[in-house]
């Protein structure tokens, strides 16, 4: 009653007791005792506004070091105590004294982990929150940020609220809602959250797989909301939705639908099937939000037929649920089969007839469950190179039709160009069938050229009506080719439930019906005849080189090839020397997703209590020779000798695991779910036969199956096994949708894009403003936010800004470490970056610093063979060099020399390039033999691969006689100090070994890093002004109107997702401050040769 607000105990460092009074009118320190309570003041009291200057007048320890804690925070950069938007977790951790704290014990105790939050009144309702941003308005730019920002926020609350709910229903802190059933149908309300596991419950998946297609059904959910929330369509609603792996566990939280828990599901459900086809509802509404989003993802409405014979329509699949809530929205749920299957691993023998190209790769395989569906960037693509198809072929004969009605000398012309098309180009991958007689064309033609033929001839001919019949005849022709479901137009859209079990078809016999699951095989077809061998061809060109096995899967998913496919596409890599690291990351993915598989199951037979136990009993089987004797139960230390023994017979399944037995599981994973033979019984093996590294297997298992180890020295110091206290904590693994930012999307591409036209200046603006509208939607903490630092850094270089080029970079770095990881390849590439800026700004040892801390991430994740690690060592080698360290240098530039014969071949200019570093090298060791060793072999790559006239033979040339010279000085002098003759004054010149120049250093840095600058004369800027004006093809670059201008060539370069651009050569071999620059045969990168 006298209006103190809090009474505080506290002990100092000096070991002080005092008992503090926080009042009105500030903090002080009362009369209170062990033995009595007295809230009066002390004397003295030291009232003070604030408790922590209270505390600096009570204690001088506290004072001297909360000052020195309050000037090392401030000395971090604010992206260090920025929050991240998802929690990122390392797989490994340091080991930390475990001291008692009573206070830590206090907030234990008091703290429920936010289960308090399910008290009435204090829950957030997340589906109204949810639903409620999407619907704000979002006509002009503020109203779109202002909609995106309140998204983005939203969605990463109910993601991190999912997380923690669902980490505590599989820890069993919260109660089930159907508690009397058996633990894996149990569901669970928590936080206005709706969790289930990923069990097949009251055998709703019996017919399509069971607990397999229950495990995977949530992943394809997940896939389904993504789309339909991308496509933005207004009135139609999805559900929060959240999947999180914890514990081999799959769970799925969800918002819930308003009203839903009141009903059964068969009233609420107005459209869709509940049973799989058996009763199916339709309603109008939905049909017409679906066909608008449906126009967006190619779905194709159909109609059904129920348990009572009646037709029903839907533009789903027949397991996409339409609910309408008390809220009045209509929400669809389920949308499980969103995207059309994939034929190749469903058995479908005796229905269709499976392509060639298929049967060539063992397909059909009979799948463990049967929702395999194909990629939504599958669909995409697959419709794109139909619709190209199609206009190749309306063009080349709309052009005939044209000729033959106006000149007939043209179309003999136009047909002469056609039969030599044909004959020189090769044929189109996946050719069509063209109905009626009608023979192929072969003739390549541009996209634009055709879109341009087609609206051009169609315009000129409309007014005569037989040509204009003849018109349509040609685009009916060209539909049927392409398997159109339109006669008179291109439309081709993908019917999910052509093959789905259970679901009868109101035209079944019809020929509509027949093209339309022919369109699914056709896709199937041309993910196995074109999207495989072009993602090959693109490892092959080493236009991308992925570094371990989640950037080969995205790299795959990209093209809409399935991870199932992985081992196909490793049985090919396998035929290609060159592409040995490529082979070796997919085998290794192979092997980790198998063992994914086993360890989920195995971690579900391991009681908590024994749970670190049996996770490091299962690394030791994987990864050990040695497996140690498991302590099965905690509680056997409790027990006496004689019960101990009794207790030996009830041993847990898990710990009758081997590491053999665990190696014949992986072996028939791998055949069963990728259809690789996995020709090892053993670790030891496997890294014999593959080159994979233990290091490299254990970061990735532990990174993506949610297991933190403690941070020591596995397997190069003793024990070299794993111990209970080594398994420090498990992480979940969260899937969700990534909001995005559309109007910063659409500024970034636009960038990107003028960038490419070589209007760097304009680009830079366009990037910068994108930037502003990420940290307004996404604050200051995003990865796509480090992506646009990473590019206004390299935009920054280029234009000769190294200050503010470092200063971006420094911000990408930290962004990325905090968003990716700290040894995720995107922070590896940011390391290699900013070293490239410190040594521009001069910083050499820092630029050391950063190299060597990104090979040794390198090294960690991909091992030693690999492309990117010769390119850190060329830069490695390089700055060293420039420092003088030759011999430490040399090694570098030998080992990058020996990576990139095996990767790009011997007669590749990037391995003339290694020769000629580690002949410049050698020269400056005096070693000149070897120097002239190597620089014979540049020679001879230049004049096989470019002819005896190019610049860069000629400039090797002089290179071998500098080279010579010097060696025969060398040589001299060496024989005449062995024979004790005085050295002649007159004949021969010393020997001379100049220190490198810091600027050819930092070009020949650029050059490796996929950096050129180009001259430009002013003949040439005025003839590229001509062309433009005449509307010529090509965009040329023009800064300032002066000779030089700085060109970036390739977009790849820019956005660094690539080390190998294609590159524009200068005309005549203009030199660039002393350096010949050219480009190369096959885009390989230019080369560079300094004469001294």
């Amino acid at each position: 009653m006298q209006g103190d607000l809090l009474y505080l105990f506290l002990v100092t460092a000096e070991g002080y007791n005092c008992h503090i009074t926080a009042s009105p009118w500030g903090f002080y320190l009362n009369q209170t005792t062990t033995e009595e309570f007295n809230p009066k003041p002390a004397t003295p009291c030291y009232l003070s506004h604030s408790l922590v200057e209270l505390l600096n007048q009570v204690s001088q320890t506290f004072k001297r070091n909360f000052a020195l804690l309050q000037k090392k925070r401030l000395l971090r950069h604010p992206l260090e105590r920025v929050p991240c938007p998802y929690q990122v977790f390392s797989w490994t951790a340091p080991s930390l004294v475990h001291t008692v704290d009573a206070i830590r014990a206090e907030d234990a105790f008091s703290s429920k982990l936010g289960y308090e939050e399910h008290i009435p009144g204090q829950t957030r309702d997340w589906n109204e929150e949810l639903q409620t941003t999407r619907e704000l308005p979002r006509r002009s730019l503020p109203e779109r940020l202002l909609r995106e920002r309140a998204i983005f926020k939203v969605h990463s609350d109910f993601v991190s609220a999912a997380t923690k709910g669902a980490m505590a229903v599989v820890d069993g802190n919260v109660m089930a809602i159907n508690p009397g059933e058996d633990p894996k149908m149990q569901m669970f309300i928590w936080n206005n959250i709706f969790f289930s596991l990923g069990f097949d419950v009251r055998d709703h998946y019996k017919e399509v797989g069971g607990d397999a297609a229950a495990f995977v059904a949530p992943r394809n959910d997940l896939q389904g909301v993504r789309v339909y929330s991308a496509t933005d369509t207004e009135g139609l609603h999805t559900l929060g939705t959240v999947v999180v792996d914890y514990r081999g566990f799959r769970i799925t939280a969800q918002s819930i639908i308003p009203g839903i828990l009141e009903r059964e599901q068969e009233q609420s459900v107005v459209y869709g099937s509940i049973d799989f086809g058996k009763t199916v509802e339709t309603h109008s509404k939905y049909m017409d939000l679906l066909q608008k989003a449906g126009q967006q993802l190619k779905v194709l409405p159909h109609k059904v037929l129920n348990d009572k014979g009646v037709e029903v329509e839907l533009c789903s699949s027949v397991e996409c649920k339409g609910i309408i809530g008390n809220d009045g929205r209509h929400y669809i749920l389920d949308l499980l089969r969103t995207f059309p299957p994939d034929v190749n691993f469903l058995d479908l023998a005796s229905e269709i007839d499976y392509p060639s190209a298929c049967k060539k790769l063992g397909f059909p395989i009979r799948h463990q469950h049967k929702l395999s569906t194909l990629r939504q960037e599958l669909v995409d693509a697959f419709v794109d190179h139909r619709y190209m198809m199609f206009l190749k072929y309306a063009a080349i004969h709309l052009q005939q039709l044209t000729a033959k009605t106006s000149d007939p000398a043209k179309l003999q012309q136009l047909k002469a160009i056609d039969e030599e098309k044909k004959t020189e180009e090769e044929p189109v991958v996946n050719q069509l069938q063209i109905k009626d007689g009608e023979t192929k064309d072969n003739k390549e033609i541009e996209a634009d050229e055709a879109k341009k033929i087609v609206e051009n001839v169609t315009e000129s001919i409309a007014a005569e009506k037989q040509v204009e019949e003849n018109t349509r005849d040609i685009i009916k022709k060209a539909s049927a080719a392409v398997g159109s479901l339109k006669e008179s137009d291109f439309d081709i859209r993908f019917n999910s439930d052509v093959f789905s079990p259970g679901v009868k078809h109101a035209d079944a016999n019809s020929t509509r019906f027949k093209r339309e699951r022919q369109l699914v095989v056709d896709a199937a077809e041309f993910l196995v005849s074109v999207q495989l061998p072009s993602m090959v061809h693109d490892l092959t060109d080493h236009s991308s080189a992925p570094t371990d096995g989640p950037t080969l899967c995205e790299a795959m998913h990209s093209r809409g090839i399935n991870v199932r496919y992985l081992g196909k596409l490793a049985n090919m890599l396998a035929k290609i020397p060159e592409l040995s690291y490529a082979h070796s990351i997919a085998v290794g993915e192979i092997i980790f997703r198998s063992v994914k598989h086993i360890l989920t199951k195995y971690i579900q037979g391991v009681e908590s209590i024994t749970l670190s136990t049996g996770i490091s009993h299962f690394l030791n089987c994987l990864l050990c020779n040695s497996v140690p004797r498991v302590n099965t139960s905690k509680t056997d230390e409790l027990l006496s000798k004689k019960k101990r023994k009794k207790n030996v017979s009830s041993m847990p399944e898990w710990s009758l695991l081997t590491p053999r037995s665990l190696w014949q599981q992986i072996k028939h994973e791998c055949k069963r779910y990728f259809g690789y033979d996995l020709l090892c019984d053993s670790i030891e093996s496997a890294i014999e036969k593959f080159g994979l590294q233990k290091i490299s297997l254990l970061r990735t298992v532990c990174l993506r199956c949610g297991i933190q180890l403690k941070l020591r020295d596995y397997f190069g110091r003793s024990p070299d096994f794993f111990s209970e206290d080594d398994v420090i904590n498990l992480f979940p693994i969260v899937k969700h949708i990534n909001p995005r930012a559309s109007d910063a999307l659409n500024l970034y591409t636009a960038g990107q894009t003028k960038i490419q036209q070589g209007f760097l200046k304009d680009g830079y603006e366009l990037i910068s403003e994108s930037l502003n509208l990420l940290n307004n939607v996404y604050g200051a903490m995003h990865p796509e936010i480090a992506q646009c630092l990473r590019m206004l850094a390299r935009l920054n270089y280029i234009m000769g800004d190294y200050t503010d080029a470092m200063c971006y970079q420094q911000k990408a770095v930290l962004m990325s470490e905090r968003v990716n990881g700290i040894d995720h390849p995107y922070t590896i590439t940011e390391y290699t970056h900013l070293a490239l800026y410190c040594y521009a700004n001069q910083q050499v040892s820092v630029a050391l610093k950063l190299l060597y801390r990104a090979r040794y991430l390198l090294l960690l994740v991909s091992g030693p063979q690999h492309p990117e690690v010769s390119l850190v060592d060329s830069n490695i080698g390089l700055i060293l060099y420039a420092v003088g360290q030759y011999s430490l240098s040399l090694n570098f530039l030998e080992n990058s020399l020996a990576l990139n014969k095996i990767f790009f071949g011997e007669k590749s200019l990037k391995v003339a390039l290694s020769y000629h570093l580690v002949a410049r090298t050698q020269s400056c060791l005096g070693d000149f033999r070897s120097a002239l060793r190597n620089e014979k072999e540049t020679f001879t790559i230049y004049k096989s691969e470019l002819g005896m006239n190019h610049e860069k033979t000629k400039e090797s040339d002089e290179c071998l006689r500098h080279l010579t010279q010097q060696a025969v000085v060398m040589a001299k002098k060496i024989s005449e100090a062995y024979n004790g003759k005085p050295s002649n004054q007159f004949g021969l010149p010393p020997i001379q070994i100049q220190a490198p120049a810091r600027c050819s250093v930092l070009e020949m840095l650029n050059v490796i890093n996929g950096i050129l600058f180009v001259h430009i004369t002013p003949a040439e800027i005025d003839k590229v002004k001509e062309e433009l004006e005449k509307g010529a093809s090509g965009q040329a670059l023009l800064e300032k109107g002066t000779h030089l201008s700085e060109i970036d060539v390739s977009e790849k370069a820019i956005t660094e997702e690539s080390r190998k651009p294609e590159q524009v050569a200068p005309k005549d071999g203009c030199k660039v401050n002393g350096v010949v620059e050219s480009s190369d045969k096959e885009n390989e990168p230019p080369v560079s040769i300094e004469v001294r």
